[in-house]
């Protein structure tokens, strides 16, 4: 993250995604002699989209007249800007600071046994767990948090930069805050429980602030990703508050390293910067209390402004990605994300099937670009070489170069899944091969369906598809 002052931003915040505009070029006229397969189409205006035009639709049965796919992104918000340890400096600090390490080491565990402890005699026998914590707990709590302040010294935080003031509570009884340094984001609570438990805490005075990071991952802090509206469903006034950790040869952010690794670095530097910011106060009106979305837009807006950075519509799915695609070795693991908050928005597709969608992906054998061309799309979905297949594929490669990266596949296959006649289809599909009528379908029914549609479909190609004898 590029060192500033907190007071002056160099940037207007803006999209990732905002459209370009592209011109639609049409000749008044053209040369008589001219021949039509010399003649160029005009290009179609569209919003920083590409969308399918010329190849057949092998999915219009189902109402669809084809899709389009977001052009992709070269912002990547979760890689970590030094990965290695370079510079004739960066190796001759990391070796003088070894014995400082040491003794932060020492008080990092120390400072973490005593915290546990206090947490743990704080919180013993106590089972109220719908009120607030009473006074004597809270006062034994107050070890903890300088057992916590200690641990960030440790770390390299001998002082932290603030400006600005927390408001009041009653005032404003929600924080949010971007998300840099590695928190467990891991919670037992459904999406609806939590909502709740904000609501509840949040309406009641007794409750401390609730602190809540609606990017829900970690980034590398160049950009502010989409926000979960958890901290946005309940309609009370929001503080934003803004973290920075300027940098020159170590960037301290999570990324694809390992905690060890980050643990070491932060432990070998002189110090460690972190500057806090309170943003005012981000008041929804009356008749935005039952639009979360459009007022955690704005929350973004101030936060993005404030930090002179960019939104993305990235979201922790996109890691999931990323991190799958990191752990099968593909060669460039962060071509794989597709900003997974705009494809929720308009398909409906969780990150755990887009998960499951990267898997069947990299089944096709991808190349060093992340892209599959058609004999490996049909050997990876054990499609058999016929017009059929060309057009499946056709539909999916938007830009017509013979080859669909993992967002064109993504995509398509949940613009397909969207179709108001998808699921009718499979149902009449399945009751098409279901001739006795005991949801049951038979490997040679299923055979003979599959014949109808893929020619000349011998018998091996039918049990390469189907494995088992009953489906």
């Amino acid at each position: 993250m590029a060192e500033h002052d907190l007071t002056s931003p160099l940037l207007s915040p803006r999209y990732s995604d905002q459209p370009q505009t592209v011109l639609t070029v049409d000749e008044d006229s053209e040369p008589s002699d001219q021949s039509p397969s010399n003649h160029q189409p005009p290009l179609q205006t569209h919003n920083d989209e590409k969308t399918t035009l010329t190849s057949p639709n092998p999915y219009a049965f189902l109402g669809s007249d084809g899709h389009s796919v977001p052009a992709p992104t070269t912002v990547d918000p979760f890689r970590n800007g030094t990965p290695f340890i370079s510079g004739v400096y960066e190796a001759v600090k990391i070796v003088l600071c070894l014995p400082i390490m040491l003794l932060r080491l020492v008080l990092f565990g120390a400072c973490l046994a005593v915290g546990y402890i206090a947490t743990r005699i704080a919180l013993e026998g106590w089972k109220d767990k719908q009120n607030p914590m009473p006074k004597w707990r809270c006062r034994i709590m107050w070890v903890t948090r300088i057992c916590a302040r200690f641990i960030l010294f440790s770390f390299g935080y001998q002082w932290i930069r603030r400006k600005g003031k927390p408001a009041p509570r009653e005032i404003a009884p929600i924080v949010v805050s971007n998300h840099v340094i590695y928190v467990n984001r891991f919670s037992p609570a459904s999406r609806k429980n939590a909502v709740n438990e904000i609501k509840r805490r949040a309406s009641c005075d007794k409750f401390p602030r609730v602190l809540l990071f609606p990017e829900g991952t970690t980034t590398n802090g160049k950009v502010l990703i989409s926000f979960q509206l958890g901290a946005f469903i309940p309609g009370h006034p929001i503080q934003p508050i803004i973290v920075r950790y300027p940098h020159v040869h170590f960037d301290q952010s999570w990324g694809l390293i390992s905690l060890a690794k980050l643990m070491f670095r932060m432990f070998t530097q002189f110090h460690n910067y972190m500057e806090v910011e309170y943003l005012p106060i981000i008041v929804p009106p009356d008749n935005e209390k039952l639009s979360a979305v459009h007022f955690a837009e704005r929350t973004g807006q101030a936060m993005a402004s404030a930090l002179n950075v960019v939104q993305t519509s990235h979201s922790y799915g996109d890691l999931m990605l990323l991190m799958k695609a990191a752990e099968l070795q593909q060669e460039r693991p962060w071509s794989y994300m597709v900003e997974m908050a705009k494809i929720e928005s308009l398909y409906h597709i969780s990150s755990l099937e887009a998960v499951d969608f990267l898997d069947k992906f990299l089944s096709m054998n991808p190349d060093t670009s992340g892209c599959v061309k058609l004999h490996d799309f049909s050997r990876g979905l054990r499609l058999k070489a016929c017009k059929l297949s060309e057009e499946i594929f056709g539909f999916l490669d938007v830009e017509k170069n013979g080859s669909i990266t993992f967002k064109q596949f993504l995509f398509g296959v949940a613009h397909v899944m969207k179709q108001p006649l998808f699921m009718q289809a499979c149902e009449l599909a399945f009751a098409e091969c279901d001739v006795r009528g005991d949801n049951c379908c038979m490997k040679e029914e299923l055979s003979n369906i599959l014949r109808h549609a893929i020619p000349d479909l011998n018998e091996d190609g039918v049990n390469k598809r189907l494995g088992p004898s009953t489906l």
